[in-house]
């Protein structure tokens, strides 16, 4: 990563273990593609629900040439399981990206129009 990775943990207890945690996931997001810019991961529980546990919200900000992955995963009550989705969907996007990057993804031409484009007289 070109740029160092950003962890914030709002309205959630912050320990050494989590912080751990989510840089092993930033790190492997990292060893698949070498061209991570930045990575921003936003830990947080927005809402004080009466009626359920913490509710955790993670967000990821992955910025990659000319374009950035964002991943906003809302309301799970494990946040080990919250950083999980979203790392796993974060990867996804990745993953389409990189496919792109490297020419991976077929691109269809596109179909003529008008006149003598497939048409038969009848």
């Amino acid at each position: 990563m070109q740029i160092p990775l950003q962890i914030t943990i709002r309205g959630a207890a912050h320990s050494e273990e989590l912080e751990t945690h989510i840089r092993n996931k930033a790190r492997k997001l990292d060893e698949f593609f070498e061209h991570i810019t930045s990575c921003r991961v936003v830990v947080e529980i927005p809402h004080k629900h009466q009626h359920q546990g913490k509710m955790y919200n993670v967000r990821i900000d992955i910025g990659v040439p000319g374009h950035e992955i964002v991943v906003n995963r809302d309301m799970n009550e494990d946040v080990y399981v919250a950083l999980r989705d979203a790392f796993d969907a974060a990867k996804r996007q990745l993953e389409d990206y990189v496919r792109k990057f490297r020419g991976d993804v077929k691109t269809h031409e596109p179909k003529q129009r008008g006149e003598g484009a497939g048409l038969r007289a009848g």
